[in-house]
């Protein structure tokens, strides 16, 4: 991945929806804001998305149909909790998303290298967000 890629990822903000009207917003490098502390509780959590794999863009209909895929293979794991997001970046772009808990990173990578993603913010309960990086 080049530097401009990587400090995209970097500078993005990342939106996990709450409920009908309240936002939470997650940044690398940043703990996460108290509300979603509170959500996460002791789990491990993620951000993830199946849209624009290798950071190019495709038609919304094979982002939308590869999102429905990701979120199904998320929802059939026992103990796990999605919740809407957006990751939105500093030039206007922005991908619908999915915030994650009680997924592990093993299982992450799986996810995301299958949806061709270069990258995801994961975190655990207490620690700060974190880019990872996929080869």
């Amino acid at each position: 991945m080049d530097e401009a890629l990587l400090e995209a990822f970097r500078s993005t903000t990342y939106h996990v929806c709450l409920d009908a009207v309240r936002w939470a917003i997650i940044r690398v490098d940043l703990p996460l804001p108290a509300t979603l502390a509170t959500l996460v509780g002791a789990q491990p959590w993620a951000f993830v998305t199946a849209w624009n794999p290798q950071a190019r863009r495709r038609p919304p209909a094979e982002n939308e149909a590869a999102q429905r895929e990701l979120l199904a293979s998320l929802e059939r794991q026992p103990g796990v909790r999605v919740y809407p997001a957006i990751g939105v970046g500093t030039s206007g772009w922005s991908e619908p998303s999915l915030f994650v808990t009680g997924v592990g990173v093993e299982a992450l990578d799986l996810l995301t290298r299958a949806h061709g993603q270069l990258a995801y913010v994961h975190g655990e309960a207490g620690g700060h967000a974190t880019l990872r990086v996929l080869d």
